[in-house]
C-alpha cells in the first residue's frame, strides 16, 4: 500500500456501472465520494468487488485510468459486476433500478484491511452495501477498526433495513443525511416530525452523535456539531444532473474535515463540490482542482 505519508481515506462499497440512457458510466456513491476525495488531491483507498467479466475488466481498467488505487478492488468469479438501470424524470432527477446478488454484494475481508483501516483518517459507507449478509459482516468488522467512521445515509429503496440503520448509526462518528431520509429515520424511531433542528437533537442525543450534516439540495445544507449549527444556502448553477451531487458534497466536505479545517472552509468547501459537480453531466466528470478552485472562488460569496 502506497499512501506517501499523505493523510487517506477509505470507501467501502458498491463499484458497478450505471447504466443511462446515452450510455454507461462508473459509479456507485463510496466510489464517487473517492473519485472527488482523489479530486481534491487526497489520497484515497477503494475497498470493493467486481466480476470476473467484461465489465469488470471495463471498470478496473477506468478506474487506473484515473489514477485510483485498485489494490483492494476483489474479484468475484461467480458473481457478475454490478450494473444500476437508470433514467431521469422531467425535473432532471435519477431513478435507479439496482441489479441484486452482484459482486459488491460479497466484499470478504482480508488480513491487509487491518492496518488499511487503522491508519486511515476516514472510513466511508453507506446503507446500501450492507443489504448482503457478506458485505454487511465485512463492513461491521471493518468498521471496528476505524477511528472516524462516516455514514452517508443513502436510502437505496427497497434495500432499507430499519434495525441495520439503527446499528449503523450508532456506530458512526458522523453522518451524512438527507431531509428526506431525515423524516423517514424519525418516524422510524417513533417520532413525530416537527422541524429541522429538533429532529436532528434527537437524533444526536438517541445515538450519541456529534456530527450530523443534513443536505437539502437547492435549498442548501446545515452542519450540525455538538450544540452547534450551521446554516448554507445553496450555490445558484443551471443544474445538468443531480447524479452524484450528494457524493461530491460529502467529499468536499471530508476533503477539509480530515484537514482539521473550520466548519465554515468545511462546508464552502462540500456546498461548491457538490454545485460543481451537479452542473456537469454524471457523477465523475472530467476535471481538474484548479477548476473547481475557480468555480469555488467565483460562488464564494453565495456559499455562506
Amino acid at each position: 500500500m502506497n499512501t506517501n505519508n499523505k493523510s487517506y481515506a477509505v470507501c467501502f462499497g458498491e463499484i458497478l456501472w450505471d447504466i443511462f440512457p446515452a450510455g454507461s458510466r462508473a459509479g456507485g456513491a463510496p466510489f464517487n465520494v473517492a473519485y472527488n476525495l482523489d479530486k481534491m488531491g487526497l489520497k484515497v483507498q477503494m475497498i470493493s468487488k467486481i466480476g470476473n467479466d467484461k465489465l469488470g475488466k471495463d471498470l478496473l481498467e477506468q478506474i487506473k485510468s484515473w489514477n485510483i488505487s485498485t489494490d483492494n478492488i476483489q474479484t468475484d468469479y461467480e458473481k457478475p459486476t454490478g450494473t444500476v438501470i437508470a433514467d431521469f424524470d422531467e425535473h432532471g432527477e435519477a431513478h435507479y433500478d439496482i441489479v441484486n446478488d452482484v459482486a459488491w454484494d460479497h466484499i470478504e475481508i482480508l488480513p491487509a484491511h487491518q492496518e488499511l483501516i487503522e491508519n486511515s483518517e476516514a472510513f466511508v459507507f453507506g446503507s446500501l452495501i450492507a443489504r448482503n449478509e457478506v458485505s454487511r459482516n465485512t463492513l461491521l468488522k471493518l468498521i471496528e477498526i476505524s477511528k472516524f467512521r462516516v455514514f452517508d445515509v443513502n436510502f437505496r429503496p427497497p434495500f432499507i433495513d430499519f434495525e441495520l440503520i439503527k446499528t449503523l448509526l450508532q456506530k458512526a462518528h458522523l453522518v451524512k443525511m438527507n431531509k428526506a431520509e431525515l423524516r423517514t429515520i424519525i418516524e422510524f424511531l417513533g417520532e413525530k416530525y416537527i422541524d429541522e433542528d429538533s429532529s436532528i437533537k434527537y437524533i444526536q442525543k438517541h445515538f450519541d452523535l456529534h456530527e450530523i450534516v443534513l443536505t437539502k439540495g437547492s435549498k442548501g445544507a446545515r452542519y450540525f456539531v455538538g450544540e452547534q449549527s450551521y446554516n448554507f444556502s445553496a450555490v445558484s448553477i443551471d443544474v445538468n444532473d443531480t447524479v452524484g451531487s450528494g457524493d461530491s458534497f460529502l467529499a468536499g466536505f471530508l476533503s477539509k474535515r480530515i484537514q482539521g479545517s473550520l466548519p465554515e472552509e468545511i462546508m464552502k468547501q462540500a456546498v461548491s463540490l457538490g454545485a460543481f459537480i451537479t452542473s456537469k453531466s454524471g457523477a465523475c466528470p472530467d476535471y481538474t482542482h484548479e477548476e473547481f478552485e475557480s468555480f469555488r472562488e467565483k460562488h464564494y460569496g453565495q456559499t455562506i
